[in-house]
């Protein structure tokens, strides 16, 4: 067994284990079970609200009895159905005029979203977008959290979809807005990391600063995924599974491209802060390759904005977020 890898995933006085060798496996549940009073729970099917199954070669992430269990606490289980998460063109602020709510029962709502969202990141932008609100939220906000629980209603059966595939492939989408946000005018990041067939990590955040331009808020937007990519690549091989390439990490802005491969842009850039430049080291160590990619595949768009509904069915498609 000197070539088989055996990986423990433990949390608190849970377990999964995962192994090129099912005999592996066996010796070391029989090892635990000298030491630890133990069940055998048999193939991986549910662990920590994360439900797992199986179709022929496909693997599927979701959370189905969560959303359910959402659903039943905020009196929603009977609620309409909507097609989206949050309507096109919905313009929240915390300046918005109408009447305050609950703060507790909102921050109730909002925490369970997030949670949610590990595996529906169809949902990950509208709920970044109502976690800004937490401190005073008004009536519109409430009804916005409610729209992606009726959204949520009518796709229960949801989840990410991973199936085999022969080479292993880290690619990355990176993308922004440009000072849409009403109160500060600040723009919103998102990203999506793919391996093989499917999501694996994911992100929505509105920026810490200010962009003068959308070529700008592009490349402080590129400064989160290149972390995540140095993250990810570092598990990975720690996994004993080799990434032959730079990883690869698409844009659909080619100015930004060029601000963040060429130092000539220096004088048009340096009011920017230092830590928005570590994209550069990363081109320049090879690290990370910066590649154009159309705005109309690109898949992070779905993490900076409400999209139409046409756009929005697409790039959730593009995410493999299929019906269980």
């Amino acid at each position: 067994m000197e070539n088989t890898l055996l990986l423990v995933c433990l949390y608190v006085d849970d377990l999964i284990i995962a192994s090129d060798s099912q005999d592996q496996i066996m010796e070391f549940k029989e090892h635990m079970k000298k030491d630890f009073e133990m069940t055998d729970m048999g193939v991986l099917h549910y662990f920590l609200g994360m439900e797992i199954n199986y179709d022929q070669e496909r693997i599927i992430l979701s959370q189905h009895k969560y959303a359910k269990m959402l659903l039943d606490r905020f009196r929603m289980t009977n609620c309409s159905i909507a097609s989206n998460p949050m309507e096109y063109g919905l313009k929240l602020s915390k300046e918005d005029p109408e009447e305050d709510v609950n703060p507790n029962a909102y921050r109730s709502l909002v925490g369970s979203l997030m949670y949610l969202k590990n595996s529906r990141p169809d949902i990950m932008f509208t709920v970044s977008k109502v976690s800004r609100f937490m401190e005073q939220p008004k009536r519109n906000h409430w009804e916005a959290g409610k729209r992606i629980l009726r959204y949520v209603k009518g796709t229960l059966d949801h989840g990410i979809t991973y199936t085999k595939t022969k080479e292993i492939a880290l690619t990355g989408y990176s993308d922004s807005d440009y000072a849409v946000n009403l109160d500060d005018s600040k723009s919103t990041s998102g990203y999506v990391f793919h391996l093989g067939s499917g999501a694996i990590s994911w992100q929505s955040k509105k920026q810490k600063v200010v962009a003068l331009s959308s070529t700008e808020a592009e490349y402080i937007a590129l400064s989160m995924p290149g972390c995540q990519a140095i993250w990810l690549r570092g598990i990975i091989e720690e996994l004993k599974f080799q990434i032959k390439h730079s990883l690869t990490l698409y844009c659909d802005n080619k100015s930004t491209i060029s601000l963040a491969k060429d130092p000539v842009y220096h004088d048009k850039s340096k009011h920017i802060r230092v830590k928005y430049h570590f994209i550069r080291d990363l081109i320049k160590t090879e690290d990370v390759r910066i590649k154009f990619y159309a705005t109309k595949e690109q898949m992070a768009d779905i993490f900076t904005k409400a999209l139409q509904q046409k756009d929005f069915i697409r790039l959730k498609k593009l995410l493999n977020i299929d019906p269980v």
